[in-house]
């Protein structure tokens, strides 16, 4: 799910032959659309939809783009982006979700410790890092489907996307830090930089050279 807000103005989405201007939008996953921001800065924050919030925020797509307000658009943007992936998305997602209309998600229990020592080896862990379901389930010392059910229930999220979100967010650090594609491919422990793009692509609907930073002249 892809949710955009315009700091300032609208912006303009197209799915198919439909056309809207709004604030901001909602979209449903896996929805082919563009969006038009020309000479707009955005607030873009992806959300899974097997998630916890893309669960709830799933209830209000009755239509595959849900169109966002001024006044929720100025209560979302005024969040910090850099605190939003620093631990403070929790929080963000449940004001959208409050503001959506919809009932927030009952709390978590706590962190099952096996599934904490997982966490604290994929936090640290390399592109050389076996992080097979056999291997963590290994560490965890669970079966797999033990495992499995263990991480959803204290995660919020099924263990795969989580894996597969942790790589693309690692690639996403190291383009933006200015490493070569093939590098960030290898740190984020892709099989090569076409993978690295398939998987953009699929999940975020951009390419990872549109994150390089500009070269100096």
């Amino acid at each position: 799910m892809h949710f955009v807000l315009a700091l300032e103005g609208d912006l303009e989405v197209r799915t198919g032959r439909a056309r809207a201007r709004a604030p901001g939008i909602l979209t449903a996953p896996d929805l082919s659309h563009a969006l038009d921001a020309s000479g707009r800065d955005v607030l873009l924050v992806f959300i899974d939809p097997e998630s916890d919030v893309g669960t709830a925020l799933a209830q209000v797509l009755v239509e595959p783009v849900r169109l966002i307000d001024d006044a929720t658009r100025r209560a979302l943007i005024a969040a910090d982006p850099m605190a939003l992936m620093l631990g403070g998305g929790d929080g963000w997602a449940r004001e959208a979700i409050a503001r959506l209309g919809v009932a927030a998600p009952a709390p978590r229990p706590p962190v099952h410790p096996r599934v904490r020592r997982v966490l604290r080896v994929l936090r640290g862990a390399s592109s050389e890092t076996d992080v097979s379901l056999d291997a963590l389930a290994a560490i965890a010392g669970l079966s797999t489907s033990r495992l499995m059910h263990a991480f959803t229930e204290s995660v919020g999220i099924p263990l795969r996307p989580y894996l597969a979100w942790l790589r693309l967010q690692r690639a996403a650090g190291e383009i933006v830090q200015g490493a070569p594609l093939s590098s960030a491919a290898a740190a984020a422990g892709f099989s090569d930089a076409a993978h690295m793009s398939r998987t953009f692509r699929r999940m975020l609907g951009m390419a990872p050279s549109m994150l390089q930073p500009p070269r100096s002249s």
